[in-house]
C-alpha cells in the first residue's frame, strides 16, 4: 500500500453525526470524496437530505436517519440500520454538539445537562453502539475542541466542559479498545471554523481572537476534513488516543 492510498477509504463505511449542515456536511462530502459510502444522522431530516444529495453526487451511497444523539436508543438504531443498509461500520464520526455562551452563574441545570447530553453523552452512546459491531482496523473520530484545553473569552462552561470530558472520553475508549478490538479512538480539536455555532458569536468576535492564533486567520473547512480523513483511515494506523488541535497555532500562542 502507497502513503497516498492509505489515505483512501474506498470499501469503507463511515457514520457522521450533526451532519445536517456546516461542519459535519463537510465531513460527510470529504469522506465521499477519499471514497466512503456514508450514513449520516441529526435531528433535522430535511436538512439531511441536502447532504445525502451531495454524497450521492459524489458517487457514493448514503443513508440519512433522523436521529438524536443524546437518547441511547436512537443511536443503537443509526448503527443497526446502517448496517442493513450499507453492510458495516468502519468509521465514526462524532460530530453532533451544541454549544452556549451563558455566564455561571445564570446557567440553568437544564441549559448545561442539554450541552453535556449532546456532545459528551452522545458521543458515548453512538462510540458503544457502533463498538459493538466494528471490526479491527475501525476508527472513532471525536469532534472536541480547543475549548476543552483553553479559553476564549466567552462563558462557556457547559461547552468547555463537555469538550474536555470529550478528550477524557477518547483516551478511556482507545485504551480499552485499540489492543482488544482493533479500534483506534482519536479527537480532533478545532479552533476556529466557521460554523453554526460560530455564527452566533457576537459580530467580529472571531475576528478580536486571531491575535492569539499564529495563523492569523480562521480556518477553512477543507483543513479540518484533510484531518479527519487522516484519522479516519490507515494513514493513522499508528494513531490512538491523540487529540490532535486544528487550530493555527492557538493552543501554543
Amino acid at each position: 500500500m502507497s502513503v497516498l492510498d492509505r489515505f483512501r477509504l474506498d470499501g469503507k463505511v463511515a457514520v457522521v453525526t450533526g451532519a445536517s449542515s456546516g461542519l459535519g456536511a463537510a465531513f460527510a462530502t470529504g469522506l465521499a470524496e477519499a471514497g466512503a459510502d456514508v450514513a449520516i444522522c441529526a435531528r433535522r431530516t430535511e436538512k439531511l437530505e441536502a447532504t445525502r444529495a451531495e454524497v450521492e453526487a459524489l458517487g457514493r451511497r448514503c443513508l440519512a436517519i433522523t436521529a438524536d444523539v443524546a437518547k441511547p436508543e436512537d443511536c443503537t438504531r443509526v448503527v443497526e440500520e446502517t448496517v442493513s443498509g450499507l453492510g458495516r461500520v468502519d468509521v465514526l464520526v462524532n460530530n453532533a454538539g451544541i454549544g452556549t455562551a451563558v455566564p455561571a452563574t445564570r446557567e440553568t441545570p437544564d441549559q448545561f445537562r442539554q450541552v453535556i447530553d449532546i456532545n459528551l453523552n452522545g458521543s458515548y452512546w453512538m462510540a458503544q453502539a457502533c463498538g459493538r459491531v466494528m471490526e479491527p482496523g475501525s476508527s472513532i473520530v471525536n469532534v472536541s475542541s480547543v475549548l476543552g484545553s483553553t479559553t476564549a473569552g466567552l462563558p462557556q462552561a457547559a461547552y468547555a466542559s463537555s469538550k474536555a470530558a470529550v478528550n477524557g472520553l477518547t483516551r478511556d475508549l482507545a485504551a480499552q479498545w485499540t489492543g482488544r478490538k482493533g479500534i483506534r479512538v482519536n479527537s480532533l480539536a478545532p479552533g476556529f471554523f466557521p460554523s453554526e455555532m460560530t455564527d452566533q458569536y457576537p459580530d467580529g468576535y472571531i475576528e478580536s481572537k486571531f491575535e492569539r492564533v499564529p495563523a492569523g486567520r480562521a480556518g477553512d473547512p477543507v483543513e479540518l476534513v484533510a484531518a479527519l480523513i487522516f484519522l479516519a483511515g490507515d494513514a493513522s494506523s499508528y494513531v490512538t488516543g491523540a487529540v490532535l488541535p486544528v487550530d493555527g497555532g492557538m493552543l501554543i500562542a
